[in-house]
Parts: C-alpha cells; sequence; structure tokens
C-alpha cells in the first residue's frame, strides 16, 4: 500500500475535475446500480497514469457527450474497491491504470493498461470520447 500523502495529489487530479473516489466494494456496488453510463478509473501511481490516463481522463470530459457519472478506485491503495471494480470488468485481466465505461451497470467499452501506455493523453481522450458519443 502507498502512504496517503504519496497519492493524495494524484487522487486530486481527477476529484478536482469532479470524480468520486470510491474506498469500498459497497461504493463500487452502490456506483454501478446507478441507471445511465458510468466512467470508472482505475488510478495508479504509475508514470503511464501520470501522463497518459489521468490527463486523457479529464480531456475527454470536454466532449458534448459524457458519463453521467465519473468514479474512481486508487489501485495499490484503495483495494477493496479496486478488486471488486475489477469483477465487473471481467473478461479483461486486471491492470493500472485502466479505464471502463459502463451502461446501466453493463460493460460497453473498457481500455486497459496497453491500450494507454505509451499512447498521448490526446489519443486516449479520443478513444473515450469515441465511446461516450456511442453510448452516452
Amino acid at each position: 500500500m502507498y502512504p496517503e500523502e504519496l497519492v493524495k495529489p494524484m487522487r486530486e487530479d481527477l476529484t478536482k475535475v469532479g470524480f468520486e473516489e470510491l474506498y469500498s466494494a459497497a461504493d463500487v456496488d452502490a456506483a454501478l446500480a446507478k441507471d445511465g453510463t458510468t466512467l470508472v478509473v482505475v488510478n495508479s501511481v504509475c508514470g503511464c497514469a501520470a501522463a497518459n490516463a489521468r490527463p486523457g481522463a479529464r480531456l475527454s470530459l470536454q466532449n458534448e457527450k459524457t458519463p453521467d457519472h465519473i468514479v474512481t478506485v486508487f489501485a495499490g491503495v484503495d483495494r477493496e474497491a479496486v478488486e471488486k471494480a475489477r469483477e465487473y470488468m471481467i473478461p479483461f485481466p486486471p491492470s493500472s491504470p485502466s479505464m471502463a465505461l459502463f451502461k446501466d451497470g453493463e460493460l460497453v467499452h473498457m481500455l486497459e493498461r496497453h491500450h494507454i501506455e505509451g499512447r498521448p493523453a490526446e489519443l486516449i481522450a479520443e478513444n473515450l470520447i469515441d465511446a461516450y458519443n456511442e453510448f452516452c
């Protein structure tokens, strides 16, 4: 587990634009039980989360269509919430960072680490925007 003082700025990278943090399995269940679309970002301390994933997620929200709900769990910190979120992401293997779009609780779009690592934030945002335009 990472110390809170280390991850605080990484959490704020998403919460400052409206992402709700989920800390428990019950939080994840409640978030994904909501009607509409929900983007779940599995945040991470890795460099590709800082350079690609979080900026891409933030940029994607500048689209006309966006998810009804935006939430995040933090790998290596919020173990229970991350494990529960990953259950909803099956059949995709666990990876962090990652992003999943759900519609009425059903997984409709997934970005795994290998879709994020080494790709610019703008490309990640474009990928998410395409999903928003289709499902939101």
